[in-house]
């Protein structure tokens, strides 16, 4: 017996070792693709005037992806001047929910990396978890519905090992009725070309604001107000 284990080991550490690189591969594309999809959309002007429905869904995976620094909204609302607010609506949420399969996948890989597998066992970290497994579907339909920021509940579900199915449903029945809202809005008031930009920018700054202040902490000489 202790030798057919011993035999078995190696077999195993291969499959271990060979699962363990199918997931860095996994994440690194996964990463590759947002940013890809970020360079295209900022250096293609006609990308970003294109009336083209699958250019709406391939913008919201950046636009869904962990912390983002571009907003879904304003490209949701131009979008819904040439098309129904079913059709857009149908686009925004497939976009959404793949999107949201590679937010879980990817900090899933973070999570389980050794600097971070220890900040779930932090007290502050327990206590939110905690506080979130108490209703968790109840949170996330809320969340996903109102304005309240999202990403932290991306991070949540995976601390808290919450089932991506259940999690994938939760945002269906949620974002679904927000985008259709939304759409309808857009279909109905037509809003002028010339207001997207400043929707876009207005949407965007508390977006990109905890990240840039997080760079402005770990770089005191950066800051405006350094001499």
């Amino acid at each position: 017996m202790k030798n057919n284990k011993n035999l078995s080991s190696p077999s195993r550490l291969g499959t271990k070792v060979a699962s363990s690189k199918i997931r860095t591969l996994t994440f690194v594309l996964e990463i590759a693709l947002i940013l890809i999809l970020l360079a295209v959309w900022f250096s293609s002007e006609s990308i970003r005037e294109s009336k083209n429905l699958w250019i709406f869904f391939f913008y919201s995976f950046p636009a869904e992806f962990l912390i983002a620094i571009v907003p879904h909204e304003p490209v949701l609302l131009y979008f819904s001047k040439f098309y129904s607010p079913l059709a857009v609506t149908l686009v925004a949420i497939a976009g959404t929910l793949l999107a949201e399969i590679i937010n879980y996948s990817v900090f899933s890989y973070v999570g389980n990396l050794k600097p971070f597998s220890k900040v779930r066992l932090t007290r502050w970290v327990s206590k939110t978890i905690e506080l979130f497994n108490k209703a968790p579907f109840a949170a996330l339909l809320v969340a996903g519905f109102t304005p309240v920021p999202f990403y932290p509940f991306r991070f949540l579900v995976v601390l808290a090992r919450y089932p991506l199915w259940k999690y994938g449903l939760a945002i269906f029945i949620s974002r679904t009725p927000r985008f259709f809202l939304l759409a309808l809005l857009g279909h109905i008031y037509k809003i002028p070309d010339y207001l997207f930009p400043v929707i876009f920018i207005a949407l965007a700054i508390p977006l990109t604001y905890p990240l840039v202040r997080s760079l402005l902490k770990k770089n005191p000489e950066n800051r405006p107000d350094a001499t």
